[in-house]
């Protein structure tokens, strides 16, 4: 499995827990990494990673979001795909050692993929205002 399918597998659960109650979050996380076959200790570790690193820093990476939106947007206003993108990349920014362009880059390509037509640009401007910040 590649770096950008992981990031893809760690968005979709990221994604599900964005719409759905959140108990148990282990369990969740356990659950998904089974149901969708992932046997990859990497692609494990990284998933893992990243959704427990998203909850410890949830607070600080919303802040950032809330930041970096145009002064007519709130965070309530964006589509939970894009919020669900906002978020990892966010974390990787922050708190991995990724470059800041391979980020940008695959949340793009996420919002390409996932998100509307107006998803990508968004997504990026949002992430190129974080970066100068």
């Amino acid at each position: 499995m590649n770096r950008s399918a992981i990031r893809e597998q760690a968005f979709k659960l990221i994604y599900s827990l964005e719409i759905q109650k959140r108990e148990d979050l282990n369990e969740q996380m356990e659950l998904y990494i089974e149901s969708n076959n992932i046997d990859d200790k990497k692609a494990q570790k990284y998933i893992r990673d990243a959704v427990l690193g998203i909850e410890e820093n949830y607070n600080e990476i919303i802040e950032n979001i809330e930041k970096n939106l145009k002064e007519d947007w709130k965070i309530d206003r964006i589509s939970k795909i894009d919020l669900s993108i906002l978020k990892l990349a966010i974390y990787e920014l922050k708190y991995t050692d990724i470059p800041f362009k391979v980020a940008i880059n695959e949340a793009v390509e996420l919002a390409k993929k996932y998100g509307e037509d107006s998803s990508r640009n968004f997504v990026n401007g949002v992430l190129a205002s974080i970066i100068k910040s």
